[in-house]
């Protein structure tokens, strides 16, 4: 790996800690510090716990042949994604004779998957890198699939056990699958997976390979089972393996008698907290101690390790209460609140620029004062060295997933342009998560896809903007007072309004009447109609609500802050029902209510097709980005 700028020998002797602040009960989190320099970050709040892994017992609502899927209901906020490739021919409503021979078939061909995974080659000009261990990619048996379409096998109201892959984001659901996982310290149990094993591809020693092969031969793996040895086995010992593997066998005749008391849709099997997540998945030898801040979580802490690693539970150690706080001692508090900010400071003096948008994250790095070098080459050169390093940390802590384009420096030389690539790559190496990666093109651009392990962090810790809808950009003033007066203009040619009454923001109110008052009096003249501006400061431009009055005296709604207000939140739509002339206006828009709702229910097919569809580019994109 490529070191950081500016470090010596004192950034790689320092100690590794892991601390876990649950000091508040509604959020925990956890990092991994080499020093006092932040590596991994993960947070779980009360609020939004984290689905993938669990086990559900769920019940199908919907099958969709356009898309070879399914909507099932599992119990979660809304009906998950059941691609037809995720369901186990089990499942399969055909006669018993056809569906045991497709099951032995299916058996043997995914075995021979499981076993060329194992060999992990990868003959593809992008390069993939990283990736969990609790995993080796399987291919699903094609041309199983190919015999049958979705309608002609699984039907609705159908009961499947699923298990949650992918968290739900937006407006769309989780991604779901029939192929159960267990992750266990050492290794990796799959219940209704081809009888064989895999080893992880991050064990390189043949030597290790070899012997974990043989362990698992040794085994005695029930038929229509299978198992992969995680990394943290790779120096284990037979017996130390087959205790993590008999713990999982309970594990799952727990859940199997669970599902047979449970009526669909219904929680089956629940992923362990961030606590016991940390420790089985992120703990290694290299780590000399972790530190709790908690009561409650440093016993969960201190029991899960000595169930797990009992010689090594000395090192979980509580954060003395009434100190000063756990990440505040360790100096990481701060690091922890720059994640928050687009822009990174790099040693040198450059920065990158993170913008994480619908499609892509952009990440774009600039010298800023790095002016030490000799020429523009080398300043590009090192600059672009120190971003790589500090993405690939970046991309970690932040858990930015999909598809991500970096707009490096400009550099003429083709061999600085490989040193970069090969520093990137060897920076995102040991990354949890699967990354495919290319080469720098001739604009200057690397592209690389990362596989999204959790809900990224400015989705978890971030809420979309009231005053901009989340753009970043708010209409001003002078072009919204222009736009008001448009609107009066269109509406008095109608020559149906005896008044109109515009309410705005209270600047567009004051610019009107400071700048725009000949204007505002041209039109009554012209049109016979009298105007009046009101003033609101809960309206954000280009807000506005406006009224007309009839020659019958009758009052009516003609537009009624149409912009800003709908990507608000509905917390903020009431703040702003604050008031008589507002709760006014609140009565009328609840007069339109059924109309609205009736125009609704009629594009509900429309608007179901279209998340779909978006469901499945998100599949696809996703699967792309998992390599």
């Amino acid at each position: 790996m490529c070191a950081p700028p500016g470090t010596g020998e004192r950034f790689f002797m320092s100690t590794t800690r892991m601390l876990i602040d649950a000091s508040h009960p509604e959020e925990t989190r956890v990092v991994i510090a080499n020093g006092s320099r932040l590596e991994e970050f993960d947070v779980e709040s009360e609020s939004r716990k984290q689905l993938k892994g669990n086990i559900y017992l769920a019940k199908v609502t919907r099958v969709e042949p356009s898309l070879q899927a399914c909507f099932v209901d599992y119990g979660g906020n809304r009906h998950g994604f059941l691609a037809f490739s995720e369901i186990h021919p089990d499942y399969y409503q055909i006669p018993i004779a056809d569906r045991e021979a497709l099951v032995a078939e299916h058996q043997e061909e995914e075995a021979k998957a499981l076993e060329d995974g194992d060999e992990d080659q990868n003959g593809e000009d992008v390069e993939v890198l990283g990736g969990d261990d609790e995993e080796i990619p399987i291919r699903r048996p094609v041309n199983l699939r190919r015999q049958y379409k979705i309608q002609e096998v699984i039907k609705r109201r159908q009961i499947l056990l699923i298990q949650v892959v992918k968290e739900e984001r937006g407006n769309k659901g989780a991604a779901l699958t029939t192929y159960l996982s267990l992750a266990g310290r050492y290794c990796v149990l799959m219940p209704n997976t081809a009888r064989g094993g895999g080893i992880s591809r991050k064990i390189a020693q043949s030597g290790d390979r070899k012997k974990l092969k043989q362990i698992l031969g040794e085994l005695d793996i029930p038929q229509g089972m299978a198992v992969i040895v995680r990394t943290a086995g790779s120096k284990r010992t037979k017996a130390e393996i087959r205790r993590d593997y008999d713990y999982l066998l309970r594990l799952w005749g727990e859940i199997r008698e669970k599902t047979l008391q449970s009526i669909a849709p219904a929680l089956v099997h629940e992923e362990s907290d961030i606590v016991k997540r940390a420790i089985r998945d992120l703990y290694t030898k290299d780590i000399d101690e972790i530190i709790v801040q908690g009561n409650e979580a440093y016993r969960a802490a201190k029991d899960f390790m000595k169930l797990l690693i009992p010689s090594h539970a000395k090192k979980v150690q509580p954060h003395e209460e009434g100190s000063i706080p756990l990440f505040q001692q360790f100096q990481v508090e701060s690091q922890m609140d720059a994640m928050h900010e687009p822009e990174v400071q790099l040693r040198s003096g450059g920065y990158i620029v993170i913008n994480p948008t619908e499609a892509l994250v952009s990440i774009d790095v600039n010298s800023g004062r790095a002016t030490k070098e000799r020429n523009i080459e080398e300043t590009a050169l090192k600059t672009n060295m120190e971003a790589a390093e500090e993405i690939a940390r970046q991309l970690r802590l932040r858990d930015l997933a999909g598809l991500i384009v970096i707009d490096f420096i400009d550099m003429e030389v083709s061999r600085n342009q490989a040193k970069v690539e090969r520093c990137l790559k060897d920076a995102m190496r040991n990354d949890r998560a699967r990354i495919q990666i290319g080469r720098i093109s001739a604009f200057g651009l690397l592209e690389l896809s990362r596989q999204r392990l959790r809900p990224a962090l400015h989705e978890t810790s971030f809420e979309t903007c009231a005053y901009c809808g989340g753009s970043g950009l708010r209409r001003s003033t002078e072009s919204t007072a222009l736009q008001m007066l448009r609107v009066l203009g269109e509406e008095g040619q109608k020559g149906r309004s005896k008044q109109l009454t515009l309410v705005t923001p209270t600047a567009v109110a004051l610019y009107l009447f400071n700048n725009k008052r000949p204007a505002i009096t041209d039109m009554e003249q012209r049109f016979d109609v009298t105007i009046r501006i009101e003033a609101d400061d809960t309206l954000i431009p280009p807000d506005h609500r406006l009224e007309r009055i009839k020659s019958d005296g009758a009052v009516e709604a003609v537009t009624d802050a149409p912009a800003a207000s709908a990507n608000r939140t509905p917390a903020t739509a009431d703040a702003d029902g604050d008031g008589e002339k507002s709760e006014e206006e609140g009565g009328r828009r609840r007069r339109r209510r059924p109309r609205r709702r009736k125009r609704s229910e009629g594009d509900t097919h429309d608007t179901q097709e279209a998340r779909n569809e978006s469901q499945t580019e998100e599949r696809a994109d996703d699967d792309t980005s998992e390599g």
